[in-house]
């Protein structure tokens, strides 16, 4: 069963993770975000939302549909004042135009229609200044169907139950229809970078079966029953003691896409 992002009892389940450096260093090499207005569209548990206050922004304004996450991310942020949360919808911010010089939508678009994107995109263009940035990450279907190993654990989900290739791929955008959508919304400059992101460090495979157990942060596990999540993680851990590997660094593939909202004088709208 899908994922009740909803539900109160998955209130902290995107909340409490830390981000890694991986992820850090590569936004401070795509975009300057000290002093900027920022906004984290689909902000979850406000994992983001944070790490974008402590890389500078001036002011964050996350934003979700869930009244629960939001209600989990404001749990973890005393002590931020210059963060703060709005119910709302990637096709409907509710904020005003040209009031942001960043916005970041991270796993994201996988809710979204093949005919949303456009919506969701020129949503963001309308509230950037000119040449504002938005971020756009997420995976695409080849980065999905990388094999399974001792950082790609991912890859292990589908190597023991296929079943999921299907429902995973079929959620994720062609990065062809991601540039051609955010082109079409008014972005002047599209870039397309990969990024391998440490999810987390586990000292070894007990942490991480505790870890995988309580699906946290990993909505394609709710696809799974209880017995079928303990198999996989007994299969985990099985394939690792093979290669060797104690302390497991997780690591997940995405794509980032950043798009350069252009001034009025190059048409954009």
């Amino acid at each position: 069963m899908a994922i009740n992002f909803h539900a109160e009892k998955n209130r902290f389940s995107y909340a409490r993770r830390l981000v890694d450096v991986s992820w850090t260093a590569m936004i401070e090499k795509l975009v300057e975000v000290r002093g900027t207005d920022a906004v984290d569209i689909g902000c979850g548990g406000g994992i983001y939302t944070r790490t974008l206050a402590h890389l500078g922004a001036e002011r964050v304004t996350g934003i979700d549909f869930s009244s629960e996450m939001l209600k989990g991310a404001r749990s973890q942020t005393d002590g931020y004042p210059q963060i703060s949360y709005l119910s709302g919808h990637a096709l409907a911010t509710g904020l005003s135009d040209r009031s942001a010089d960043l916005v970041l939508q991270r796993a994201l678009t996988h809710h979204l229609q093949d005919e949303q994107l456009l919506d969701c995109f020129a949503e963001a263009h309308r509230i950037l200044r000119p040449a504002g940035v938005l971020l756009v990450q997420n995976r695409t279907p080849e980065d999905c169907l990388l094999p399974g190993s001792e950082t790609h654990l991912r890859g292990y989900f589908f190597e023991l139950y296929p079943r999921l290739v299907e429902r995973e791929v079929g959620r994720r955008h062609k990065s062809e229809l991601m540039i051609d959508s955010l082109r079409a919304a008014g972005f002047s400059v599209v870039e397309e970078h990969q990024l391998w992101e440490t999810r987390k460090v586990y000292p070894d495979l007990e942490e991480l079966a505790v870890d995988l157990l309580t699906r946290s942060g990993r909505s394609i596990l709710h696809e799974l029953s209880d017995p079928e999540l303990q198999e996989l993680v007994a299969h985990i851990q099985d394939r690792l003691l093979q290669i060797g590997v104690q302390e497991v660094w997780e690591q997940d593939r995405w794509t980032i896409w950043k798009a350069v909202k252009g001034d009025s004088s190059q048409g954009a709208v």
